[in-house]
């Protein structure tokens, strides 16, 4: 089979396209299925979303809600007990959580913060982005490192 010989499955042919404004026997003559007059008539015409025709619309009587802080940062969080599936005395990074199943690679836009939720009975070397204090103190408690990346 050539590409020029494929077809659509029986019943899955394409629908010819609407050619509107070709004369009054093709049945979209004249005004082309747009009506006589008014702003949607014309070319061009119509209005923006959100407009009322001329009524304060919806989205400005509503109150603005919150604050979003363009400086804040989205780090992937792991907590102690997680790290203690892995074997003594390995080296931990993001991209070790990411191919065990701990973490999601889009979870990790600024980087990965370890927190010392559980306990840690391993010797183990961390790499992160940040670290919380007990989770430091923890790491550095089993014999293992917290590396600041």
């Amino acid at each position: 089979m050539k590409l020029h010989e494929l077809k659509p499955a029986r019943g899955g042919e394409t629908k010819e396209r609407k050619r509107v404004g070709r004369g009054h026997s093709s049945g979209w003559g004249k005004f082309a299925g747009r009506g006589r007059d008014g702003q949607n008539s014309r070319t061009g015409g119509g209005v923006r979303p959100g407009f009322e025709g001329g009524q304060m619309p919806l989205f400005r009587t509503l109150p603005k809600r919150g604050f979003h802080n363009p400086f804040s940062k989205q780090y992937a969080v792991v907590n102690l007990d997680d790290l203690n599936g892995f074997e003594e005395g390995a080296v931990i990074t993001a991209q070790t959580l990411v191919e065990a199943g701990i973490i999601r690679q889009n979870e990790l836009v600024d980087g990965l913060k370890v927190l010392g939720n559980g306990e840690l009975d391993k010797k183990l070397t961390v790499q992160a982005t940040k670290f919380s204090k007990s989770a430091e103190e923890k790491i550095q408690a089993a014999g293992g490192k917290a590396e600041v990346i």
